[in-house]
């Protein structure tokens, strides 16, 4: 089922995430593994968090379709191990729909997370992936990619984002 996506503004977006206790949330996974997808690939995402389907939780899920092929990854609990190197690029959120900022990130980062099988996995990302892990580990801490703009380019974004929520849900 396609869930609604929180937008920016809505507390739980600001919240440092609940780590996952799999023994108890195992039983509903499936079901809600399958709407995040669902509501990912509805909106041409690349990754989900749970908070931006208003579930204060440990959970993401990635899929930068690598060479075109779909890669489903499941992150619960994810931790990251490593960073290295530095990149600019310009990045979006399904959770500010139609805003774009130029945002530093890492070129290469390693992560340790849960899949959805309970097993313990660990996955050095690079280019889109590296962003990816940074980006959704941002939602599960509170962050919104806003939140690495200096001051003047918040500034600057503030006005748009006023004008871009009058189309918001």
């Amino acid at each position: 089922m396609k869930r609604r996506i929180t937008k920016h503004g809505e507390a739980v977006l600001k919240k440092k995430s609940a780590p996952v206790d799999f023994a108890s949330t195992g039983p509903k996974l499936p079901q809600l593994l399958a709407d995040m997808w669902e509501t990912m690939h509805a909106v041409n995402g690349v990754g989900l968090a749970a908070p931006q389907i208003g579930l204060s939780m440990r959970l993401a899920v990635i899929d930068v379709k690598p060479e075109g092929k779909s890669e489903r990854l499941v992150l619960i609990n994810p931790v990251i191990l490593s960073r290295e190197g530095e990149v600019t690029e310009e990045e979006g959120c399904l959770s500010v729909p139609g805003l774009y900022a130029r945002v530093k990130r890492h070129t290469k980062v390693r992560v340790r997370a849960t899949d959805e099988n309970g097993d313990v996995w660990e996955r050095t990302g690079t280019g889109l992936l590296a962003r990816a892990f940074e980006h959704e580990v941002d939602h599960l801490d509170g962050k919104l990619f806003l939140d690495h703009l200096d001051l003047v380019k918040r500034l600057k974004v503030a006005v748009v984002l006023k004008d871009l929520k009058k189309d918001w849900d």
